[in-house]
């Protein structure tokens, strides 16, 4: 079982006032020693999956320490998925993803209909107020009896939506790499971050009538499309995505469906790639998708977004976390289950803070969520107590193929603490930090 945390400011304060007590101080500067340091990463690069692209390099993440949205998830949730995918190496993001369909189903029968401006008037009512319910069965049959309801699933058990269609609250995995490039679960701490205060307080419009007869003859199945990478550099993290969306799809029906209709599932891929998305978006537009899931990566959603919105169809996104995406225009059309970023950047920060580090180098991706997520992991550690001096920042395009500048600007910063917001890029970043004899004290055979 993993340990429970919490983000207290007394904790900051201590590590804050312990300074770098129970590290290894880094070696500086290009003298050739090995510079010892601590090793974070973030929701994009926290995963198992990382350890395909490091084979030639076993415990080379030996001793990172990341953040990723994440719950103690229940063993029978994790088991449904599996029976989904068997291949599942982790969860990340599946819960996210089988809120979001879930959510939309349940607006929909609130709604009486598949239309997406109809059913986006009820997706963040159906989080907020009524009846407590946790399952597609429970909260169907309250739906389709006109009552209200607050949907608390695997990823929302804490509060509902906020009046901008995303989560109010959130809970973060400390998540750690041991030997093998592997997550040790058992080291696996919870983080709560945001408030559950911050949730809606507008409740759902009114249920209309239960559509009978023709009336439910001319209301099209729902369908729900899935606009997530199976390739480009966000593929190695999308399974269970997949996975947690179809379970959904597959619960909603096992209870009836919506409307008394199967909910369809429309297969698609968003390649971690404006203009691959593109295609699907519009090929799911004209398969009549009302409903689309994604896009994985926060810059490929926000091009998305208007797309979508011009088409009146509803975009939820279970893993975009920019907080750009907050205030984007989307006609109402655009909700996510994944929470903010600035959320995430909190419990880095926890993360960073009881380590104790003098100074920090924030690595990011040249993107909307890399350097969103680097901003307000900074300005939080300014706030812990950190100065502006003690937080470097370096920043590649995504399109870099070669690491090795970027290496050597860590290396020549002389930092005691590494934080790496990128995709599976990470692991050419972290092979070049070792090249030049910085790393974990674990990798570093310390």
């Amino acid at each position: 079982m993993g340990r429970k945390a919490s983000m207290l400011a007394t904790l900051v304060g201590v590590a804050v006032i312990a300074g770098g007590c129970g590290t290894t101080p880094a070696g500086g500067g290009d003298d050739g020693r090995p510079m010892v340091v601590h090793l974070y990463g973030s929701d994009a690069n926290m995963s198992n999956s990382l350890r395909d692209k490091l084979k030639d390099s076993p415990g080379i993440l030996s001793g990172m320490v990341g953040t990723a949205p994440l719950l103690d998830l229940p063993a029978s949730f994790k088991e449904r998925l599996r029976g989904v995918d068997p291949s599942l190496a982790d969860y990340g993001y599946a819960a996210e993803a089988y809120d979001a369909v879930l959510l939309a189903g349940l607006a929909a029968e609130s709604a009486r209909s598949t239309d997406a401006t109809a059913i986006s008037k009820y997706m963040v009512g159906a989080s907020t107020s009524g009846t407590v319910c946790d399952s597609a069965a429970a909260c169907l049959a309250l739906a389709k009896a006109g009552k209200d309801f607050a949907y608390r699933g695997v990823s929302m058990r804490r509060s509902g939506l906020t009046d901008a269609g995303e989560p109010s609250s959130a809970s973060y995995g400390a998540l750690h790499f041991s030997r093998g490039n592997t997550i040790n679960d058992n080291l696996t701490e919870y983080i709560g971050a945001g408030d559950p205060a911050g949730a809606s307080t507008a409740g759902p419009p009114p249920s209309t009538a239960y559509p009978t007869g023709n009336a439910k003859k001319r209301i099209p199945p729902l369908k729900v499309g899935g606009l997530m990478p199976h390739t480009g550099r966000l593929a190695f993290r999308s399974a269970p995505r997949f996975a947690g969306a179809r379970l959904a799809v597959a619960e909603l029906n096992a209870a009836g469906g919506v409307i008394e209709q199967p909910v369809e599932w429309v297969d698609g891929d968003d390649g971690t790639d404006e203009k691959v998305a593109a295609a699907t978006v519009d090929r799911f537009i004209g398969l009549g998708v009302q409903v689309i899931i994604g896009a994985s990566s926060s810059s490929v959603t926000k091009a998305m977004i208007p797309r979508i919105a011009a088409a009146n169809r509803m975009l939820i996104s279970p893993s975009s976390t920019s907080d750009e995406l907050s205030t984007i225009a989307d006609n109402g059309l655009f909700f996510r289950t994944a929470p903010p970023d600035t959320l995430q950047a909190r419990a880095l920060a926890d993360v960073i803070m009881r380590d104790g580090p003098h100074r920090v180098t924030i690595v990011a991706r040249e993107d909307a969520y890399g350097l969103g997520l680097q901003k307000n992991v900074k300005a939080d550690l300014l706030t812990a107590g950190m100065t502006d001096a003690d937080v470097d920042l370096i920043s590649y395009p995504t399109a870099t193929e070669d690491y090795s500048g970027v290496a050597a600007r860590v290396r020549q910063n002389s930092p005691n603490g590494v934080l790496i917001l990128g995709y599976d890029e990470t692991a050419l970043i972290v092979q070049e930090l070792a090249a030049r004899k910085v790393g974990t004290a674990e990798s570093l055979g310390g």
